[in-house]
């Protein structure tokens, strides 16, 4: 979304300050498409909409005279109850003005705009980006791009360089010499003033003569020839493209009641929203688990309804066997986000932090942990110790792994947590 001012600047008023303005609405815009999103079910996360920003936030301010303080001197017609030196008694009771309430109730309505669904999604994914997006490679005929090679000769109209042009034209009319125009108007006007003075054909004749050949030459060096035109040449080099593939994990088993189901969701519709919109060459792998995984379409993972026992450590599996089978690290940029309840069988999390940190974090660039949880449940709360896996993971983390975890109890923590996960240049997340 662009906001574009065409006001004319003001007296007393710089561009400096405007920007500020203009920035100042920006962020109202997005804390209002922020807080929009957040009532919004999961189909309606990227669709169009109704926002609302107070008032006061698209005014411009100004500056004004303070009115309290000072010394001030009034010229008040018509005084007949006070003196010089007075004191004037303040009136009591508010007298609020502008966007401020009165005492009927009344006051001014917010500013209310429809975005369009590319507006909505450019505020709500702004600032956002992959983690260390390191590993490059060429990758076909998609990455090209387009770049300055200097000039040619030939091209389209659009194309045309007018000052390379011009200064093409001034190189060949100053070798050739061509006359000036100022040079040729001198010589009619000298013309001109010795036909008034009578002067005879002998004198005439030689300057008429001169006058000739100055327009002869005018007329056959042009201004701009054929030869002086250059036009802007672009020439299409291979372009690195980052590719990557982000691995979707999450936990459908029978603890995963349809509050923490929706969650997951969320978290995820988020995430993919954001991976579409962003960037065009990363791969999504989409993995559900009970205690068997299995690898699914985008359709299967947000609508299917099976069920069944917890066992974390073969969603890990699974997806340490597709990165060894069809994304090798030395290409691809692995990035993997896993939603759980935390529910899992004992005997499991050490096999689910061997598959970690043997075989998962030492290929990925960047691996989120979201714990979802019931609202109030005093298990997720700050503080406490957690769930079984929250803790066996916990146990993993160091400054050196790239791994962050977080925990979501309503819905209206999903989109902090998930700008926390992926806030531009974040390298990692801590505990």
């Amino acid at each position: 979304m662009h906001i574009v001012d065409r006001r004319l600047n003001p007296g007393g008023k710089n561009l400096s300050n405007r920007q500020r303005f203009i920035k100042r609405a920006r962020a109202l815009v997005r804390q209002a498409v922020r807080e929009a999103s957040s009532g919004r079910s999961i189909k309606d996360i990227g669709q169009s909409g109704e926002i609302s920003i107070p008032a006061d936030g698209v005014r411009e301010p100004t500056l004004r005279r303070g009115s309290e303080g000072g010394e001030r001197d009034y010229l008040l017609p018509g005084n007949k109850g006070y003196v010089r030196g007075d004191r004037i008694r303040r009136p009591a009771g508010g007298q609020g003005s502008g966007s401020e309430p009165s005492e009927d109730g009344e006051g001014e309505d917010e500013f209310r705009f429809a975005l369009s669904a590319e507006e909505f999604l450019e505020l709500f994914l702004e600032d956002l980006e992959l983690p260390d997006l390191a590993k490059r490679q060429i990758t076909g005929e998609a990455a090209v791009e387009w770049r300055r090679a200097g000039f040619s000769t030939n091209g389209s109209p659009s194309a045309i360089s007018v000052p390379r042009t011009l200064r093409n034209s001034l190189s060949r009319r100053i070798a050739l010499r061509r006359p000036r125009p100022e040079e040729v108007a001198q010589l009619e006007a000298e013309i001109a003033a010795s036909e008034a003075k009578g002067a005879s054909e002998e004198v005439l004749a030689p300057l008429r003569m001169r006058l000739h050949g100055l327009q002869r030459r005018l007329k056959r060096i042009p201004f701009i020839d054929q030869i002086d035109l250059r036009y802007r040449r672009l020439e299409s080099t291979p372009k690195p493209i980052a590719r990557a593939v982000m691995f979707c994990l999450m936990d459908v088993s029978g603890s995963m009641d349809e509050h923490l189901k929706d969650l997951a969701k969320r978290f995820y519709t988020l995430l993919y929203l954001f991976l579409q919109r962003r960037y065009t060459h990363v791969e999504v792998v989409f993995i559900r688990h009970t205690h068997v995984a299995e690898e699914v379409d985008e359709d299967t993972f947000f609508h299917s309804r099976e069920t069944g026992g917890t066992v974390v450590s073969t969603a890990l599996d699974l997806m340490a066997n597709v990165v060894r089978d069809r994304f090798s690290p030395d290409s691809w940029n692995v990035y993997a986000a896993q939603a759980s309840d935390g529910d899992n069988i004992s005997i499991d999390n050490p096999k689910a932090a061997r598959l970690l940190t043997e075989e998962i974090l030492p290929q990925c660039q960047y691996f989120a942990y979201v714990e979802v949880g019931a609202e109030g449940d005093s298990g997720h709360g700050a503080g406490t110790s957690g769930s079984s896996l929250w803790r066996t993971y916990a146990l993993l983390q160091s400054p050196d792994l790239p791994m962050a975890m977080r925990r979501v109890r309503h819905r209206r923590e999903i989109y902090p947590v998930f700008r926390d996960l992926f806030t531009r240049t974040k390298a990692e997340g801590n505990g």
